[in-house]
């Protein structure tokens, strides 16, 4: 599903990707406002990030969490998230009957699918008559929209490959809205959430850009001064506060609709 991005620390992505998750999850958890009391299904739910917020704001019925990756799915399953359960499968073929849910979610995972179209077709296969898709993707092909889009471009000045999701094409939040109408969904709305990172000084950030270049398969064997030059062209980008601190914004798309009656 990732397409040479490798997620299989559920520790290390917490601190690279799980924070922001979270942080994106509570603006577009208010911007939802969902009912409680309601079965969900969260796709791609890596490490349980999002799924642990959804169990914390939304007092569902059920919940289900499901990813390819089983060692993401360990660590989702050790924070012990009251009434979820976690099963490994990818987001093109789930194993799960028509109108199942009455919500499913893909939070920062469908510009992972390889076909978008199809991922969004399966949402919408087993969410029930009147229920709700919904999913966020960060805005990767624009300037500040993903978390390490600095890092991105100074990879490119280093005539490295950047790191991006392997369908970054539907990331932008008209691109998003199309998927959904052409799924037959209705009531479709978009909007688009800027959030805030605060780093405890700049090897906190640059831990997290650690872990990003060996997640990818075309900087994982970064050569070492390569590794050096990209640290001393982020330090130069990103200045701290007064007490060293660095806060680092970045921005999501997101999309809504329900499943016809």
């Amino acid at each position: 599903m990732t397409g040479g991005i490798r997620f299989e620390n559920g520790r290390a992505y917490e601190h690279m990707m799980g924070k922001w998750s979270r942080l994106v999850g509570e603006d577009f958890l208010s911007w939802m406002a969902p009912a409680p009391g309601l079965d969900w299904l969260d796709i791609g739910c890596g490490n349980g990030a999002f799924t642990e917020l959804l169990g914390e704001r939304c007092a569902p019925k059920s919940l289900v969490g499901v990813d390819p990756s089983e060692a993401q799915l360990d660590y989702a399953r050790s924070r012990r998230i009251p009434d979820a359960r976690f099963e490994q499968c990818g987001a093109m073929a789930l194993p799960f009957a028509d109108a199942s849910f009455d919500a499913a979610v893909m939070a920062l995972v469908l510009f992972f699918v390889s076909d978008p179209a199809r991922g969004v077709e399966e949402m919408t296969r087993v969410v029930k008559p009147g229920g709700t898709v919904c999913a966020y993707v960060w805005d990767a092909l624009e300037p500040g929209g993903f978390p390490l889009s600095m890092m991105q471009e100074e990879l490119k000045s280093l005539a490295t490959m950047p790191i991006l999701p392997p369908r970054a094409d539907i990331s932008p939040a008209r691109a998003l809205a199309q998927l959904w109408l052409e799924a037959g969904l209705v009531e479709v709305k978009i909007a688009t959430f800027v959030v805030s990172r605060t780093f405890q000084d700049f090897d906190d950030f640059w831990s997290t850009v650690e872990i990003a270049l060996r997640m990818g398969d075309s900087t994982r064997e970064l050569p070492s001064e390569k590794r050096t030059e990209l640290r001393d062209r982020l330090v130069q980008r990103l200045p701290t506060q007064g007490d060293g601190s660095l806060v680092h914004t970045a921005r999501a798309n997101a999309v809504v609709g329900k499943v016809r009656q």
